[in-house]
């Protein structure tokens, strides 16, 4: 099978650093990719993170809406945040949770992983199914510079957001269509 077959690696020559921040630095690597060009290309070091559709038994899903710095405006997308250094992604998938919606869940199941733009960043999601009991809420703990409003929606009304461009995070619309495509009727 062809994804069977195994991926060709590059051969970093160099690595200039440009920037550290709190969550990504900047570097220009020198490359020698396997088809034998040397090439500079500028990468994004970003922490790994989480992603949760948080469902509800009566199909209801939790959606943030949250100010982005990228886009200057509020976007709506699943609750979501960086694994911290030494957590696992279930950890990192029920702290987020919590943190930004005040909801518990025990009941996380990993569904895939997706890298948003592999031309320029190493970062990656971790997509995770998480089942909620609507008795089992308790204050949310924001960090000290987020501010998240959170609702549970119908998941078709989630879908519709996905299909009509309202909700374009990448993230939300790869959760959404997998869950839809491998997990909701198998």
């Amino acid at each position: 099978m062809f994804f069977d077959q195994p991926l060709a690696k590059g051969k970093i020559l160099s690595e200039t650093p440009h920037y550290h921040g709190p969550i990504f630095d900047v570097v220009t690597q020198k490359i020698k990719t396997p088809d034998g060009l040397t090439v500079e290309r500028d990468l994004i070091r970003h922490a790994n993170a989480v992603a949760m559709l948080a469902l509800t038994n009566d199909g209801r899903v939790l959606v943030n809406r949250e100010y982005r710095v990228a886009t200057n405006s509020e976007v709506f997308g699943l609750p979501a945040g960086l694994i911290d250094p030494g957590e696992d992604w279930q950890t990192a998938a029920s702290r987020e949770l919590h943190e930004e919606t005040g909801y518990l869940t025990h009941d996380l199941q990993w569904l895939t992983a997706v890298r948003s733009s592999e031309g320029m960043t190493d970062e990656t999601v971790n997509l995770v199914l998480a089942k909620i009991d609507l008795a089992a809420k308790t204050s949310r703990d924001f960090d000290k510079d987020e501010f998240v409003t959170s609702r549970l929606v119908p998941f078709p009304e989630l879908v519709e957001g996905v299909k009509s461009g309202k909700i374009n995070s990448a993230q939300t619309v790869a959760a959404v269509t997998y869950y839809l495509a491998f997990v909701a009727n198998s």
